[in-house]
């Protein structure tokens, strides 16, 4: 017997990202249908009552389910290899989700220190005002995730690589480390994407994602992702909360984002190309004092992030000599490269982080997420690697004074 070419489950990644989940209607629609309904119809008030007993599997309220989020949600459950996949209004929304969807008063969370600005407020703020603890530790320091784990938690959350200063966890080894625990494990996976590193093969529990970032990749619609093989925590715990605190991606985002799918291999590896290219250019330029990306040799963590990544990722960040008023200088600079706080973005962005995604924090606080005043997040995108290198060029000779 030869492969079933027409089984889903047989398909490459390519395939997947093309065709994953698509329903046509009965119109024979070639791109995906995009259902703007808030509700739908039931033929007898017996199949509603049997609906809403559960007796019945059907769409009832787009609050609940969409068909168009339906199809963005199983073709992203295909790329990642989760046997689920429920999208959120954005990726924050599926942070608060993940987390407040299974956790109590008197649960412990601990979470690595290097997370992007609203995931730190969410751990270190939100959740203690519902009697939940939460612990920080250095994410790269084996021992301290030992230490904050040998008591019982209920979560461990991080994100690899961290934001902005591209920190690398060796998820198999914390993992183990929280499963012992009692923990579920939560990766955000926002920077590596599902194209270059999926979580859940290296022990991860949840996995989420801002799809706002490169699954979109054009800077269009908001949404986010969380994904497992945990049945127990999609029928217990996320889907009533889902259902009732109402976090809904709006189907015309999933429809957006479904078509981002089908291009988002290409426009990773494009990223990785380009953002490589701009990181060895970077690499001993007059001003530069550091040049951080997973897939430079530089990188002091470089080894255990090419045992988890397929790439070094879209992502460069480096510091400039002068702090925050040659950093400006910089950024004010630059005419081909926007300043934005978004990222994954098809147009190469840019951002300060100590005065914009992570400002909340002290001063101490962001040094010890490797933030400092000179710090500048390069989101690359896929204009030509040698126009992006000559604005990043004459913008630090601006810089440099």
């Amino acid at each position: 017997m030869g492969v079933n070419k027409t089984d889903p489950g047989t398909w490459r990644r390519a395939t997947k990202l093309v065709r994953g989940g698509t329903e046509r209607s009965r119109f024979g629609e070639t791109s995906e249908g995009l259902f703007l309904t808030s509700g739908y119809v039931y033929d007898s008030a017996e199949e509603a009552e049997r609906s809403f007993k559960g007796e019945i599997k059907r769409y009832m309220y787009s609050r609940y389910a969409n068909p168009t989020l339906t199809m963005f949600e199983t073709r992203l459950a295909q790329l990642e290899g989760a046997k689920h996949c429920v999208s959120t209004a954005s990726g924050m929304a599926a942070v608060f989700a993940a987390l407040a969807s299974q956790l109590k008063a008197g649960d412990r969370v601990v979470a690595s220190r290097a997370l992007f600005g609203s995931c730190h407020y969410i751990i270190t703020e939100q959740l203690p005002k519902f009697g939940i603890e939460s612990v920080l530790v250095d994410g790269t320091d084996l021992d301290q995730w030992k230490k904050a784990l040998s008591k019982k938690t209920r979560c461990v959350f991080l994100e690899t690589p961290s934001n902005p200063a591209l920190e690398i966890i060796d998820m198999r080894a914390v993992s183990e480390l929280a499963h012992k625990a009692g923990a579920s494990l939560i990766v955000d996976n926002v920077f590596a994407t599902p194209v270059l590193q999926r979580p859940l093969e290296f022990g991860a529990d949840i996995v989420m994602y801002s799809t706002t970032k490169h699954i979109d990749g054009q800077g269009r619609t908001l949404g986010g992702a969380i994904l497992t093989n945990d049945d127990e925590f999609i029928e217990k715990s996320l889907t009533p909360f889902m259902r009732h605190t109402g976090p809904t991606l709006s189907a015309f985002n999933a429809w957006v984002l479904v078509k981002g799918l089908e291009t988002l291999e290409i426009r990773v590896t494009r990223h990785c190309q380009n953002a490589r290219a701009v990181a060895e250019h970077l690499s001993g330029r007059k001003g530069v004092t550091k040049v951080i990306y997973p897939g430079l040799k530089s990188h002091p963590q470089h080894n255990l992030a090419m045992s988890q990544m397929s790439d070094g990722g879209s992502i460069v960040s480096f510091e400039i000599a002068g702090g925050k008023q040659a950093a400006f200088r910089f950024l004010n600079a630059l005419k081909l490269v926007d300043i934005s706080n978004n990222l994954g973005d098809a147009k190469s962005l840019t951002t300060h982080p100590a005065t914009t995604t992570h400002q909340r924090l002290s001063p101490e606080e962001r040094l010890k997420m490797g933030i400092t005043d000179g710090l500048v997040r390069l989101s690359v995108g896929l204009e030509d690697a040698d126009d992006i290198k000559d604005d990043l060029d004459q913008a630090l000779a601006a810089a440099i004074r």
